[in-house]
């Protein structure tokens, strides 16, 4: 069961990230899958809002429900980052390639949060 305060750690998690795609972009540009079109760093930016926003919903009581949908759906939707962060770090030293693959399965429990803060929301 996911607690207010579960809400409000998911939402401080979403805002460091979100904050994190505009201090410090170059990282998330360097992940974007080169399918995309457009550039990376515009991506970078709108994954950063989404995030932004998506904590700002988990963190008003009355937007949690929606909040956690749309949190577990950008969970998903970043999903193809994440491979495209561990295809490019095959041959990187060993523990750069643990972070890359440990992301991976890292996914799971992150929807799986945003979906309790959702379901536990009040209607």
């Amino acid at each position: 069961m996911a607690s207010p305060r579960s809400a409000q750690l998911l939402a401080g998690v979403l805002a460091t990230a979100g904050v994190l795609h505009f201090v410090q972009p170059k990282p998330f540009d360097s992940i974007v899958p080169k399918q995309l079109p457009g550039s990376a760093r515009t991506w970078t930016y709108v994954s950063g809002v989404a995030e932004l926003g998506c904590a700002a919903a988990v963190a008003h009581p009355r937007l949690r429900r929606l909040g956690g949908l749309l949190t577990a759906g950008l969970f998903i939707g970043v999903f193809p980052a994440n491979v495209q962060m561990a295809v490019d770090y095959r041959r990187k030293p060993l523990p750069q390639r643990a972070i890359a693959y440990g992301r991976l399965p890292l996914q799971l429990p992150l929807i799986a949060w945003a979906w309790r803060v959702r379901s536990t929301a009040r209607k």
